[in-house]
């Protein structure tokens, strides 16, 4: 008799321990919802911004940032004209919205992510941040993508049929319509330009009040640019790269 009941409560003891080894395993055998996860360190430079309006044209005119410029882009790999770019709209972008707190690390890696900074399709950015080549994306036709009718009689995308992302930050033409700003201060946004194109995306991600700072704000910008699940752990891991890269620790 003494034997059941031991064995009455060894059973009812490892049924807890099953439940309760239940209930923690499923936050531990994968990876967590976006919005517990931090977001990636934010970066930060020593460049100057022009201070009129929210244009991104870095000023550097002292050795030291000069130097800052060509050292991080050996060391994450970015042309340093697309860096440039990058530094000056996350600058710009905190300026008109103080509360926003993202990182030129961020732009550049939704950059990378979008367009491996203006060379996709072969392309490149010349002196002036101009892309060349197509930067244009497939169809928006419904076949693997989101069927987008055209919304600028193919003005942008040379589709008058479906919208093309466009740029080195790939934004649909409707999105930059709504979005699209002049970042090099010549009167024109243009999606071709990464100037003008690095402060749209920027503005963009800060839209809404976001505070980039925090894991939910930060999640919830980068899932605004794509909606994927996949895309925010990208555009992440290469955040936090450059970051490392830099020496930033937060």
């Amino acid at each position: 008799m003494l034997r059941l009941k031991r064995l009455a409560v060894f059973c009812v003891f490892a049924i807890c321990v099953i439940t309760a080894v239940s209930f923690w395993a499923p936050g531990q055998s994968g990876a967590p919802a976006h919005g517990a996860l931090p977001p990636p360190p934010r970066a930060e430079a020593k460049l100057e911004t022009s201070s009129t309006g929210l244009t991104t044209a870095v000023n550097i005119t002292r050795n030291a940032e000069a130097e800052w410029l060509i050292l991080a882009a050996a060391q994450t790999g970015i042309p340093a004209r697309a860096l440039r770019a990058y530094v000056g709209a996350a600058s710009a972008a905190n300026h008109s919205a103080p509360t926003c707190g993202i990182g030129w690390n961020t732009v550049a890696a939704v950059g990378f992510v979008e367009s491996h900074h203006g060379a996709y399709g072969g392309g490149n950015l010349n002196a002036a941040g101009q892309a060349s080549g197509p930067m244009v994306g497939p169809s928006l036709d419904g076949n693997g993508f989101a069927a987008i009718a055209d919304t600028d009689a193919g003005v942008l995308d040379g589709d008058a049929r479906w919208d093309r992302a466009v740029g080195p930050m790939q934004f649909i033409p409707s999105t930059w319509e709504l979005a699209g700003r002049d970042g090099n201060g010549d009167g024109e946004a243009d999606p071709f330009n990464i100037d003008d194109a690095a402060l749209s995306a920027a503005g963009y991600l800060c839209d809404h009040g976001r505070d980039l700072t925090a894991a939910n704000g930060w999640a919830e910008a980068i899932y605004s640019y794509n909606q994927s699940d996949s895309y925010v752990d990208q555009v992440r891991d290469q955040a936090t790269f450059y970051a490392e890269k830099t020496g930033t620790t937060g």
